[in-house]
Formats: structure tokens, sequence, C-alpha cells
């Protein structure tokens, strides 16, 4: 999901800016755009234009889930990002400025969003806006797009059904004005029995194209977790199993056995090379996907199959250090993923993520109290020596009188 935002966020931008790229070819800029502003609260240090909301609802997740107290300046940005109709945008430089026509509201921005506040408690005025706004953009065929009005996908879907269920809703209740449940919208994206390749069944497609469903490794994660009626936060589980295939032929659809068949797909993609892979734009080969093979790693842990993910846990604590150097939202996963499998966070591969993700982000609640109780013994420690130095100098002062008093006397007695 992590690799998928940038992705995501600028081919929408590109759908909505379309009308205006022949005046912009016609009038290049001659400079370079200045470099981006990063907000004080904000984890990262590259530009937020795409995935300020999601590094950020990420980061929290994670701190959250290991035990971290989040700086309040981190949570307070997140919830300034959201605008009063209770969605939110992927970025909003100017978060004192009010939300309107211009602004591109974000599905997947708005349902990470909500996972975060919900997990940290406190926000539920904010959560309650949030999932408001996402049912109001649910499309008539039950699923949802990542810009509002576009054709529903199944990742987008998956992200909101995941936020809907962490804020204590029913997906399979929540309809649109169709009479389509949100279950019914992600369906409608497996590929089942009859698909083929054979390989392919129980995978999760993003959208069709030309026709034709190809199976996504994105999609298939994040259905996992939505079928299961969860988000990327997974409690590790007592009981492992080995990961199935769908079940040929089928039987009736339901979210679970969805789950459990995607689940399948995914344990048998990672057997190969013990990773996913992707095709990126300017390659001629497929590329090692870090990204979605942590999300993989998740899925699997989240529908009880640690055994299936071990291999691919492996490949991850040996692979990921570069990919996830100063990205909190990459970070933020990798913890996720450890967190899932019952693994050490603080010793993964080598790496500290704890440690690392805190560092990308605004001093946590914890350090800050640390600093205070150091910075409050350090100032009783100079009052003390404040006071033994008056002392001393006390002391000096009365020895030199005493000298001063010794001397006259011999002085007399001479």
């Amino acid at each position: 999901m992590n690799v998928r935002r940038s992705a995501a966020a600028l081919a929408a931008s590109a759908v909505l800016c379309v009308g205006a790229a022949p005046a912009a070819l016609a009038a290049p800029s001659p400079s370079a755009p200045p470099a981006p502003v990063i907000p004080s609260g904000l984890f990262g240090k590259k530009d937020p234009t795409y995935d300020g909301v999601w590094r950020q609802s990420f980061a929290l997740l994670a701190q959250n889930t290991v035990g971290v107290k989040p700086a309040k300046e981190a949570v307070g940005w997140l919830v300034g990002q959201q605008c009063a109709n209770g969605g939110f945008a992927s970025f909003r430089a100017d978060a004192g400025a009010a939300c309107d026509d211009k602004t591109m509201f974000d599905t997947n921005a708005t349902a990470v969003a909500v996972q975060a506040l919900k997990a940290l408690g406190g926000q539920d005025a904010a959560v309650k806006k949030g999932v408001d706004w996402l049912k109001s953009v649910q499309n008539e065929d039950g699923g949802w797009a990542f810009v509002p009005g576009t054709p529903s996908e199944a990742s987008s879907t998956s992200v909101v059904i995941s936020a809907l269920a962490a804020a204590g809703e029913k997906p399979a209740e929540v309809k649109s004005k169709a009479g389509k449940s949100a279950y019914e919208g992600l369906l409608a994206f497996q590929l089942g029995c009859a698909a083929e390749p054979e390989a392919d069944r129980g995978a999760f497609g993003y959208q069709p194209a030309d026709g034709k469903l190809p199976a996504n490794a994105d999609a298939t994660a994040a259905a996992v977790l939505a079928g299961l009626g969860q988000g990327p936060v997974v409690a590790p589980s007592a009981t492992d199993t080995p990961a199935a295939a769908l079940p040929c032929p089928a039987g009736a659809a339901d979210p679970a056995g969805a789950a459990q068949g995607a689940a399948g797909y995914l344990a048998e993609a990672l057997k190969k090379d013990g990773h996913l892979t992707a095709v990126t734009p300017g390659a001629d080969q497929p590329t090692a996907d870090t990204g979605n093979t942590a999300d993989a790693v998740i899925a699997l842990a989240a529908a009880g199959h640690k055994q299936s993910a071990a291999g691919a846990l492996e490949w991850l604590k040996a692979n990921s250090a570069e990919w996830a150097k100063g990205n909190p939202a990459a970070l933020g996963t990798l913890v996720l993923a450890a967190h899932a499998t019952g693994t050490d966070p603080k010793s993964f591969g080598g790496t500290d993520l704890v440690t690392a993700l805190n560092a990308t982000g605004p001093q946590t609640g914890d350090a800050a109290a640390a600093k205070d109780k150091a910075g409050k013994a350090e100032s009783d420690s100079g009052s003390d020596n404040n006071i033994w130095w008056i002392v001393g100098a006390g002391l000096a002062a009365g020895m030199g009188i005493g000298v001063l008093l010794s001397g006259r006397r011999k002085k007399n007695q001479l």
C-alpha cells in the first residue's frame, strides 16, 4: 500500500488537471518548484504533497501499537488536516484555509487517518466525521475510488472497509444508494475459479483493464484485511495454519472466505523468491516489491498463516533497511509487520525500527517527558551547586578574614 500511494495520487492529480495540460505545455515554468516546507508536526522530510496524511497515520499507528506515546504536535497536525465535512486530502499545506471545491479529497488518506485517530483515542468526533464522509462518497456498486466520483477499485474499497470496521461499523450494512454493500463492492474484484491462469485464482484485481481484471498484489493484501474486518494493526495469533488456495468450485461468496482465498494466492506468490515483485516504470525486468511484501506479511499473519509469511519476513529483515530509511510510512509498516508476527521491532534484521521511526518525526511524548525530567534534575543539580558555591565562597571568605586577622595579631605581637 505504501508504494501505491504516490503513484495513485499522481495519477489522480493528472486526471483532475488534464484540462489545464495544454496551457502548461505552452508555457513551461522556467524554474524548478520551491522546496516543500515541512510542518514541524509532520513525520518525514520529503515532499508531503501526495502522502502527508498517509505517512503520518502509519507512523502514529505504529508508535501507538508498540507503546510509544506520540507527540501532541504530531497528533494535532493530523487532526488539523481534516476538512469541515470530515474528509481528508493527501496533504494541505495551509490547514487554516477552508476546504472548497478545489480540494482534492482522498478516500485512502481519510480511511487511514480514521484508523489512526481511533487507535489513539480521544478523537471520537473526528473519527465520526471521517466515517460519515466516507459513507457519503460510496459508489453505487458498493465500492470506493481513490478520488470520489471516479470508478471503484479494490485497493481503496479495502482500505475504506478496514476503516469502517476499526470505527465500529459493520461493512456489510454500509450500503450505497443503490443498495449495494461495501463487501459486495469488494468481492466483485476477486478472481474466481474461472480465472486464468489458475495461479491467479483467489487474488484481487485493482480495476478492470481492457475488459480483463489482472491480479494485483497490493489490492489482494488490502482485501485480506478488509475481508477479515480489520486493518494493518494485527494482534499476533496464538495459532498457525498453512494458507490454502481458493477452493473450487467455490461456495457462496463471503468476506472471510474470500480473504482466505486471497491469502492463499499471496502465500503461493511468495514461494518463488521469498518476496513479491513488480515491474517499475523504465525497467525491463520485475524488481523486488518491498512495500507489498510487507503488506503481504501483515495480511498472512492476520489470516492466521504466520508460517506462510515466515520466508518473506526473513527477506524483509535482510533487505528492507535501505527502502525504509527515513521513510515513516515504510518504517511504520515494518513495525506493524513485526508486531503481527510476534517479532521484536527493535531488533529487526539489525535495525531498531522503533528508534528509526521516532527519529523521522517530532519528539515523542515519552522522550519529551524524559527530557523534562532530565532538565529538572539538571536544574536541581544546578541549584545545589549554587548553594554549595555560596557556602564554599563563604568559607573561603571566612578563611581569608581569619588569615588577615591572624597576620594582624602576629604584627601586634612583634
